[in-house]
């Protein structure tokens, strides 16, 4: 996915304006909130998932297949709420600061997410995609071949089953949003903090409500069915919007905000009715060089301007490649899969031994 020329870069975005000197006008475009689209947004994607819940609850008494199916209609709703609380994160869903705060909130209980939290985290993530000295916030875990090859036995270990298809895609994701968002970041500031608890405090009682509702069984079947589908289906969009092969990493003060944004970021061009369930979010590439753009105006943006058509698609079948790139090669500069030990040269040795020693990596 390489489409921009590059003779000179560094962190801030305003360095690329001499390669792209219209990229900032040309979003400028596509990054005003219209409030009835975000309303209905919020209609056909709440009422439609609280109406499946009592489906859902309804079918346990018919076939718990047919329960299943519905939960994968479900989770699939959860994911473009998930969506609608991303977008107040980033300011963009509403015009008003308060209301993006109060539906991100809402919607953040609804996907087991604390808002402010995550949005904290998340503006790390943005600042940091696909700068190799800053990893370790909001991403998937990557090593280079160069650390892989020189960790302990241990390290790979961890490294190789962290990276297996279904702790990656299952086990991880519920472990996310089940467990660890339940627990602030020790960085985390106090507001960001308090939502962590204010959220716990929503679910506790969302949960004894439901429990008396429901039972305490088809509260906890419904929501586990729900959260491994959407959280799985999460993941994979994120996982392959940053994990594909010519991905844009990058070092240090070469790192540029644009080349990371467009580069380091994938075009995921997905089924219609996929494109709706994700609220959009496989224009990635859009999302990342500008946060402020709502994901209902993605799509009108990537056809309206040439710049983004430069972008080489990720498609449904091609995307399945990415299950098996592991590590980033800084020498080939793509992502490739396990090395074997036998084939490590002495050259490749000792040049990875000065890379690793430049190298911040978090992990």
């Amino acid at each position: 996915m390489r489409i921009i020329d590059s003779t000179q870069s560094n962190r801030h975005p305003e360095s690329t304006q001499g390669r792209n000197p219209d990229w900032k006008s040309i979003v400028a475009r596509y990054q005003e909130p219209a409030t009835h689209r975000a309303i209905w947004q919020l209609i056909n994607t709440v009422v439609p998932y609280l109406g499946l819940w009592w489906l859902m609850y309804l079918s346990l008494s018919v076939s718990y297949w047919l329960t299943a199916g519905l939960a994968v209609l479900a989770g699939g709703f959860l994911v473009r709420m998930f969506i609608i609380f991303h977008d107040c994160g980033h300011g963009s869903f509403f015009k008003s600061r308060r209301s993006n705060d109060i539906v991100g909130s809402i919607a953040g209980v609804l996907c087991l997410t604390p808002y402010f939290h995550w949005r904290w985290e998340h503006a790390i993530h943005h600042s940091s995609a696909g700068d190799l000295d800053r990893r370790g916030t909001g991403d998937v875990w990557t090593l280079t071949v160069q650390e892989y090859l020189q960790a302990s036995r241990w390290k790979r270990f961890s490294y190789r089953l962290a990276r297996n298809p279904f702790i990656l895609f299952v086990i991880a994701p519920v472990t996310l949003f089940l467990v660890l968002e339940r627990f602030p970041s020790a960085k985390a500031p106090r507001r960001e903090r308090l939502s962590v608890y204010f959220t716990n405090l929503a679910l506790v009682g969302i949960g004894v409500g439901l429990t008396f509702l429901l039972g305490i069984k088809a509260y906890v079947l419904l929501q586990l069915a729900v959260i491994t589908v959407a959280s799985s289906a999460g993941v994979w969009l994120f996982y392959v919007q940053h994990q594909f092969e010519d991905v844009y990493w990058e070092r240090g003060q070469q790192w540029d905000y644009v080349k990371a944004a467009l580069e380091g970021s994938s075009f995921y061009k997905l089924p219609k009715v996929l494109q709706w369930f994700s609220g959009n979010i496989g224009f990635h590439h859009i999302h990342h060089l500008s946060p402020r753009i709502p994901n209902y105006n993605l799509e009108r943006c990537h056809r309206a301007e040439p710049l983004f058509q430069k972008v080489r698609p990720i498609t449904l079948v091609s995307s399945l490649k990415c299950f098996s790139f592991r590590l980033w090669d800084e020498q080939s500069r793509r992502m490739v899969g396990y090395p074997k030990r036998r084939s490590l040269t002495p050259q490749l040795a000792s040049g990875s031994s000065r890379r690793s020693s430049e190298a911040r990596p978090r992990f």
